[in-house]
């Protein structure tokens, strides 16, 4: 193949799939890693694709921090579905612990507690929202109040996930990514869900469609940490079998 053959077959594949690949298109083109990454440089300036670590991605990569009240407004029907299905999933007598974001907000906001729940929550919005619940004990965690998110972070709230165990961390995330697996824009929020992964059973983290191929300042865990996805149908077949191939369940809303 030529230049313009090439650059065709990067940008048919991207449509595709979302994203490719180096390694896969040497294999495909018969060409050296060096030609196909000068190939990514050339479609990046052309702003046709989004380069990445090992390949390229049809949608910029790169997350950044915004208000909780601006990203409450966007894909709010989907985040209202995802946490739904993740509210079926807390069971009677049960202690969960609840991380930050406007889509576990949303699992907040459709929690209908089964005999006596116990909460454990990072955002102050979330223990606003189940406070008024008489079947449910929230605890807050202390510590530094994120302004854009309306969390916790720091040693103090850190130190006190030390004294508990959870069967469930519901986890939202800023970006998924197939190689560097969940990130956060926070590198305090980001250590905070280490810890609570550490403290919990099973972490199922709800995040919408748009989530996947994005990366966030602060990497929380490689996907091999965690057991359950809740997102919405807009992803694609293919993701949802390499997640699936990975040990994870998805659940599509």
């Amino acid at each position: 193949m030529n230049l313009t053959e090439r650059h065709q077959h990067i940008l048919t594949k991207l449509k595709e799939k979302g994203s490719v690949q180096v390694l896969d298109l040497c294999t495909e083109l018969e060409v050296s890693p060096v030609t196909i990454r000068k190939d990514l440089k050339m479609l990046e300036d052309k702003q046709l694709l989004f380069r990445t670590h090992g390949g390229g991605t049809l949608v910029n990569p790169y997350t950044t921090d915004r208000p909780v009240t601006e990203k409450a407004k966007i894909r709010s029907g989907e985040k209202s579905d995802i946490g739904a299905a993740a509210a079926r999933l807390i069971e009677a007598n049960d202690c969960v612990l609840i991380a930050s974001g406007t889509t576990v907000l949303s699992l907040a906001h459709n929690i209908q507690p089964i005999g006596h729940l116990t909460v454990v929550t990072a955002a102050l919005n979330v223990a606003m929202e189940l406070v008024q619940h008489p079947g449910i004990q929230v605890i807050q965690l202390p510590g530094i109040i994120r302004k854009t998110s309306s969390s916790v972070t720091g040693n103090f709230a850190e130190e006190m996930l030390s004294h508990f165990s959870f069967s469930k961390l519901f986890l939202g995330v800023d970006g998924i990514d197939l190689e560097f697996g969940l990130t956060t824009t926070n590198m305090m929020e980001a250590q905070l869900n280490k810890k609570m992964i550490a403290a919990s059973q099973k972490t199922i983290v709800l995040a919408d469609s748009s989530k996947f191929g994005k990366r966030g300042f602060g990497r929380i865990c490689g996907l091999e940490d965690i057991e359950h996805i809740i997102t919405d149908s807009n992803i694609s077949e293919h993701l949802v079998d390499t997640l699936k191939g990975l040990g994870i369940e998805v659940t599509i809303v």
